[in-house]
């Protein structure tokens, strides 16, 4: 029979060459402490290869535990999308919790804003007089040759349209104040029309490019319902419609919310740390200590490793008397459909205001035996693991130098060698099979600490 860490049992004590204990040879059975478990047994403890490992030595790094929140990114995260202009709400193409990328339709706004009426009028009417400025000019140029007219004339007229220019300069700023970019101010110079209605579209988060997120109508800009994702944009980041604050039909004047978006890629970890936590948090960042977030589950903990701090918060909360810092959490989709009209919908594995907790490195051990708490057992002032011997488990005496809610520092002091396979989950099942086996009563609390 061959055993799990493939050691042919049959060939046992005798053959000490292929022992990967390193001239370690399998000892003698104590039955008193000794367990020999069938292959169902080491199924139902959950024994398998990846749980019957040699021990190594490794870094260990104690840690401080602090409570923590799944927190958007400042000014990345959300993105509230308002309207530059009054309006008429006329149509609105998104939906509460539908995916939109960037550029997309969200909302139609017809302009009622009388003052922008007035100053589109204004600079229509200037643009017409230098039209008709520039042919006079251009005619008395070419009689002005002939002398038939004098010089002062013509000359007159050029300041008429130098005058005109420096007006229209002036209406463009007029106009950029009351919310139009320098695109929309040429096109309506170009076609000559005043800007009737306003497409309000997904803005793009990581860039600043503002005129993209207003757009005159008549240019082509996709609905968010008939919005479909090709290979090309199948990467596209998706921006997540939160609230929706207008509807169809509503007036909205300048500065008035539409709707927030969110960008829920990159998140942060905001940890809540005491005051006197502070100089240890700083050592963290100093020496580039990652950190590790566990996120409590249904199916026990989850733990997420090799997490950057990024920063530390300035000021210390008044009321909580805590310090803030904030770790980066990348996100990853756990769904991405769409309905039966078209619409995406896209969920994340993290969400802001999720709860959890923090692991933060405030010293380093090298060269140290590390293992699941689980492979350890208390009992008294004793702590033991179990070591495989053939097809038998050996219960061993071991010094725990420490202990924290994931893992157990044993001493490097021989009680149990680099090399050595030992059982690195279900120890206290395993003590309470051992006690059973003798007839002694088994402790139900044996390794809780209370």
């Amino acid at each position: 029979m061959v055993s799990v860490d493939g050691h042919d049992d049959d060939a046992g004590e005798g053959n000490h060459a292929d022992d990967e204990h390193e001239g370690h040879a399998h000892k003698a059975h104590d039955e008193g402490s000794s367990l020999e478990l069938s292959a169902a047994a080491r199924r139902n403890l959950g024994l398998t290869p990846e749980y019957l490992q040699p021990v190594r030595l490794s870094t260990y790094r104690k840690t401080i535990t602090v409570p923590a929140i799944v927190a958007g990114r400042p000014g990345r995260t959300e993105v509230e999308v308002s309207t530059p202009l009054t309006g008429v709400v006329t149509h609105v193409h998104a939906v509460a919790g539908e995916a939109v990328t960037p550029g997309t339709l969200l909302f139609e706004i017809r302009l009622t804003h009388e003052e922008l009426v007035t100053a589109q009028t204004e600079f229509l009417r200037t643009l017409g007089e230098l039209d008709v400025e520039k042919l006079e000019i251009t005619r008395l140029e070419a009689i002005s040759e002939s002398g038939a007219i004098s010089a002062r004339t013509l000359l007159d007229r050029k300041y008429s349209r130098d005058k005109l220019e420096a007006n229209i300069r002036a209406q463009r700023e007029a106009l950029k104040l009351h919310g139009l970019s320098d695109r929309q101010i040429d096109e309506i110079a170009q076609e000559k029309r005043l800007l009737r209605s306003l497409l309000v579209v997904a803005p793009e988060t990581d860039e600043h490019d503002h005129e993209e997120e207003l757009k005159l109508s008549g240019e082509t800009v996709i609905p968010v319902s008939y919005h479909q994702i090709d290979e090309a944009h199948a990467d596209t980041n998706p921006l997540i419609v939160g609230e929706l604050a207008v509807r169809k039909g509503q007036a909205v004047a300048a500065g008035d919310k539409l709707c927030v978006v969110s960008d829920l890629e990159n998140l942060f970890i905001e940890g809540h740390a005491f005051e006197q936590d502070g100089p240890a948090i700083t050592q963290a960042i100093d020496k580039q200590w990652t950190i590790t977030a566990v996120f409590p589950g249904s199916d026990g903990d989850q733990i997420v490793s090799d997490l950057p701090l990024v920063y530390i918060d300035t000021e210390v909360d008044l009321n909580s008397r805590s310090l803030s810092f904030f770790v980066d959490l990348p996100n990853t989709k756990t769904r991405d459909v769409k309905n039966s009209q078209g619409q995406r919908f896209v969920s994340w594995k993290y969400r802001p205001g999720q709860r959890l907790q923090l692991q933060v490195p405030v010293e380093e051990w090298p060269d140290q035996i590390v293992v699941p708490v689980d492979a350890v057992i208390r009992e008294g002032a004793d702590w033991y693991v179990f070591q495989q011997n053939g097809g038998h488990f050996d219960r061993l005496a071991v010094h725990v130098k420490h202990r924290d809610q994931r893992f157990a520092v044993i001493a490097n002091d021989g009680a149990i060698f680099p090399g050595d396979v030992i059982a690195l989950r279900s120890a206290h099942q395993m003590q309470m099979a051992l006690k059973n086996k003798s007839g002694a009563g088994a402790d139900p609390h044996a390794g809780h600490s209370h």
